[in-house]
């Protein structure tokens, strides 16, 4: 009836995660609708049964977990189904790390969120480097396109072949392109942005981008397994799951037998993590432990409120952006996070602090994860836990 080996409390967690009988206790004290069986379970299940969702979904309360599922393949042609350690591409939740260290580099004073790009990075001309700031590279507001839509960028993802490669490359293709508007007039979702921020923080810090997440935001949120996986490390692991688009013939395909699959994903978009290390990171920004609680504040807070229209889609009226975190209010109750979407993945995300939930949803399948997010999102901030 629920689908395919679902995953109740306390099934299949790593021994560091494991629910104590206490925390289990707990999360049977939760409301009925989101515990093993209940609404949102019996929700999920039928959009897998359905072929809709492939992935992994975890509900947690008081940093315990309460409802965990599993369902679809990790990779179709091994056999190896999707389980709750399994790693997915996060696509655009990347931008929560990048917000983080950069946040973290103007709390030591290297930066400045009101300073202009050319104050920490040169090869721009002067429209972009004098009037584009940090705040805005952060917030979305700095009239920067997505450098992914360029030709150049289709044509690179078929030749570079290590991190350098792609870092030089993708930032050659923003330092050419014009901006889209005015800097600071307005809110365009802009993956060029955050990608200048990651070249921004290897150039200030001295460490690689990925270097940098990896020792200062993975490692002190306990996310053991996170990484910015390769192209060879992806297709030659059992515990990552490949992304599973649909092709035009109506079949779902491979996505990292393409060509267009490339070596290494970026600022904007490409770590690699799994529902039990987000949920570590999930309780580090509550207990300081990537940033002190000001800092972490100032990062996930609102800045920029935006319109239906802006992206990434979401189904809350009342959205807002931070630094690198989106703030939506669902139903008088904040939530904090970021959704992720790419070729063959959906991932979200969602921070309730007011009432010490956590729900994440990750997909490797194109299929919107917006229905069972939405869900969640209603079902936690109408309960009184």
């Amino acid at each position: 009836m629920l689908g395919a080996a679902p995953l109740a409390v306390g099934a299949g967690l790593t021994p560091s995660l494991a629910p104590a009988p206490a925390a289990a206790a707990e999360g049977l004290g939760s409301p009925p609708a989101l515990r093993p069986g209940g609404k949102f379970h019996r929700f999920v299940a039928r959009r897998a049964a359905e072929d809709a969702f492939s992935g992994t979904v975890l509900l947690a309360h008081a940093g315990r977990p309460v409802l965990s599922l599993a369902y679809g393949m990790a990779n179709k042609k091994r056999s190896l189904p999707n389980q709750m350690g399994t790693l997915f591409n996060l696509a655009s939740v990347t931008k929560c790390f990048t917000g983080l260290a950069v946040a973290r580099l103007a709390h030591q004073g290297k930066v400045a969120f009101h300073q202009t790009l050319g104050t920490y990075l040169d090869g721009f001309p002067a429209e972009i480097a004098d009037r584009v700031t940090v705040h805005q590279l952060l917030t979305h507001t700095s009239g920067m396109g997505d450098y992914s839509e360029a030709k150049e960028f289709q044509e690179g993802l078929k030749k570079w072949r290590s991190a350098d490669e792609m870092m030089d490359g993708v930032m050659a293709i923003i330092r050419r392109s014009d901006l889209r508007f005015t800097p600071g007039i307005r809110h365009a979702y802009s993956n060029s942005g955050f990608f200048v921020l990651g070249a921004l923080v290897a150039q200030v810090s001295r460490l690689s981008y990925f270097d940098y997440v990896r020792r200062y935001v993975f490692a002190p949120a306990g996310m053991s397994r996170s990484d910015f996986y390769t192209k060879p490390q992806v297709l030659a692991a059992e515990d990552i799951a490949h992304r599973y688009p649909i092709s035009r013939t109506g079949e779902r395909i491979d996505f990292t037998e393409s060509e267009y699959f490339g070596f290494i994903g970026g600022p904007a978009d490409g770590a690699y993590s799994s529902t039990l290390d987000l949920l570590n990171f999930a309780k580090a920004l509550r207990s300081g432990a990537v940033l002190n609680h000001a800092f972490t504040e100032l990062v996930t807070s609102a800045k920029v409120p935006l319109t239906p229209s802006d992206g990434p889609p979401d189904p809350s009226p009342y959205r807002s952006y931070g630094y690198g975190f989106r703030s939506v209010i669902v139903n008088d109750k904040q939530v904090l996070g970021h959704s992720g979407g790419t070729v063959g993945g959906a991932t979200n995300i969602d921070i309730f602090p007011e009432q010490n939930w956590v729900a994440i949803v990750l997909g490797n399948y194109s299929d919107p994860i917006t229905p069972i997010v939405q869900l969640a999102r209603d079902l936690i901030t109408r309960s009184r836990t």
